[in-house]
């Protein structure tokens, strides 16, 4: 148990809440829903004791102590399964994920995930996120697409991070296999909504995306509901006489659930392997010979978050990372590289 003591400014907000997110120093990482928790749970007093309104009305120079209670153990549980870690300090980590592994425990998968990895790996490390001993996702790849996440290990660092995310600061670089090739000059690519071209030939797909209508499970593109979303897309290489498959870069201005997986689709690119929007399309050996075999039957999307960089939440620092393919996609591409006509 810690305490913190705040003054409230001039000119304050009139509820109590926003008037202690405001004066709160950053170093406390203390959120508005966070603080709307410790008063409900009586942790913060003021001049007449304990408050338990967040709609309480303050005035400039009241003073506040906020009990800040030690971070609680949850229950998800540490799991020591290996690891591949691109960097680490005392407030975050840098994880390079392998295709299969789920980020998050949920009903499906309670255990086996990267938080119950990161439990056991960080051990007394975590300084606690939200009151709880526990990593602070900011951010989640598909259990089947591989690469880099960073996690945070203290408040302070999850807050940073979370809002680098949310202004779309943080750079996201994914590498992908592809059905069909990325052509400026095809009108039906242009004929789409949503679809435009950048300087350097790069593909720009921006619409909302929230979930289908019918099928629960997928997202799907909408031009007046759901979040916006923008990714954009560079042609690396095309295989095949006509072009039947490409490498290609995306770059994720947004960052929605599926979101490359699902705009790359709309746009009739969907990725190799990919069993909800893209693995139903076949390769024909007559356009990508013996390679054909190998992108029918790969096991998942073919999908990498090759590149990640942002601030050092604490620091300040540029952080920059990148992994290198791995290597069924590594296989995938050399087998396109050496067999397509």
């Amino acid at each position: 148990m810690s305490n913190l003591v705040i003054t409230i400014p001039a000119q304050p907000p009139e509820r109590l809440d926003k008037a202690l997110a405001m004066a709160v120093p950053a170093e406390a990482a203390l959120s508005r829903s966070r603080l709307a928790r410790l008063i409900q749970q009586g942790a913060i007093s003021g001049p007449e004791g304990v408050v338990r309104d967040g709609k309480a009305r303050v005035r400039e120079g009241d003073q506040y102590h906020i009990a800040l209670p030690s971070a609680e153990p949850v229950e998800t549980l540490p799991e020591a399964i290996p690891l591949q870690i691109a960097y680490e300090d005392q407030d975050l980590v840098v994880v390079d994920k392998p295709a299969g592994m789920v980020v998050h425990p949920a009903p499906g998968s309670p255990s086996g995930t990267l938080v119950n990895a990161l439990l056991a790996h960080c051990g007394d490390s975590l300084s606690g996120i939200g009151g709880e001993r526990r990593p602070g996702i900011v951010h989640r790849i598909d259990k089947d697409t591989s690469g880099l996440l960073v996690v945070a290990k203290s408040d302070r660092a999850h807050h940073g991070l979370a809002a680098q995310f949310e202004a779309h600061s943080a750079q996201r670089k994914y590498l992908a296999i592809a059905h069909g090739v990325i052509d400026g000059a095809d009108p039906r690519l242009r004929g789409l909504a949503g679809i435009s071209f950048e300087d350097g030939a790069v593909l720009k797909i921006t619409s909302r995306l929230t979930r289908h209508a019918t099928d629960r499970q997928k997202q799907a593109v909408y031009f007046d509901k759901g979040r916006h979303a923008v990714t954009r897309a560079r042609l690396l290489q095309s295989f095949g006489s006509p072009p039947a498959a490409m490498l290609v870069e995306c770059r994720l201005e947004t960052g929605r659930t599926h979101q490359i997986r699902v705009h790359m689709a709309y746009a009739g690119l969907g990725l190799v392997g990919d069993p909800v929007y893209g693995g139903a399309r076949r390769a024909t050996g007559k356009a990508l010979g013996s390679a054909a075999q190998a992108i029918s039957t790969f096991p998942r999307q073919a999908l990498h978050a090759a590149h990640l960089g942002f601030d050092h939440p604490v620091s300040g620092d540029a952080m920059s990372f990148d992994s290198a393919l791995p290597d069924d996609m590594q296989a995938l591409l050399d087998d396109l590289r050496n067999t397509a006509p």
